[in-house]
């Protein structure tokens, strides 16, 4: 019964989605499938009365008739053809969804192919001995300010392109953000931000130089991310984090890439 109700209303829909307005010059119409003019009549099929009739043709309006018809038409086709494109658009995402690598982690394409990003070593640095502490996960107790900061000046990974996709699997349910990375003002390495240490209170806080993003959530793990606008050429880091009540409870994961702008098309 359920079945037949379904296949009465497609069928109902489709034939709806079949009528148009036959217009009068006097602002009425009929609702009608078809018509043919006929010399001085037009015979046309009215959908309200399910019958054939006939009216003068110097009654009807047939210049507005066609072009509401035309103008009905090229609007379903742009539907359609939006309705493919979305289906498409889908397909492929469902593609590259399913290569993604089930550890969690941070991907990105590089034409087809899946690369990863590999977490980066992080380390806290006090602002005034400049004592390298240890590798925060979590992050240890400091007192007032300390820099975190990755070695080198440049990430091992280089993704191009300004608004580069990338492809967060995560296992830790903390937020997460891009972040500008900056040089160290002085020696080598690189700066992601800063841990502000309450004194009072041992309540650890996180600064960053944020990027805008886009996040759209495939599955319950896995995040696809991009930027809001153009990057520019520099270093970046996705950061995970948790702000503790105390310094010592705050957790900060991070994957640093390098972006450079693809070469130029001879």
């Amino acid at each position: 019964a359920m079945r037949a109700l379904m296949v009465l209303l497609l069928l109902a829909a489709a034939a709806w989605a079949q009528q148009f307005r036959l217009y009068l010059k006097d602002g009425g119409w009929h609702m009608v499938r078809e018509y043919q003019v006929l010399e001085d009549r037009v015979r046309y099929y009215s959908t309200e009365r399910s019958e054939w009739e006939e009216i003068p043709l110097a009654l009807v309006d047939l210049k507005r008739t066609e072009e509401e018809r035309r103008s009905r038409i090229e609007a379903e086709k742009k539907e359609a053809e939006a309705a493919d494109a979305e289906e498409a658009f889908e397909r492929e995402m469902a593609r590259q969804i399913a290569r993604i690598p089930v550890l969690a982690g941070l991907y990105y394409f590089e034409g087809n192919e899946v690369r990863e990003i590999k977490r980066a070593g992080l380390k806290s640095v006090a602002s005034r001995k400049r004592t390298a502490l240890k590798v925060l996960v979590p992050v240890p107790v400091v007192a007032g300010k300390a820099f975190l900061e990755l070695p080198g000046q440049h990430a091992a990974v280089t993704v191009a392109g300004e608004r580069p996709e990338l492809y967060f699997r995560i296992d830790w349910t903390a937020p997460f953000t891009l972040v500008r990375v900056r040089p160290k003002p002085k020696g080598e390495g690189r700066v992601v931000g800063i841990l502000q240490t309450e004194p009072m209170t041992k309540m650890a806080f996180f600064e960053f130089e944020t990027v805008d993003i886009f996040r759209q959530q495939l599955k319950s793990d896995l995040f696809r991310i991009w930027p809001a606008k153009p990057l520019e050429p520099g270093e970046y880091a996705l950061v995970q984090y948790s702000e503790g009540e105390a310094a010592d409870s705050g957790e900060i994961l991070v994957w640093d890439f390098r972006v450079v702008r693809p070469p130029a098309s001879p």
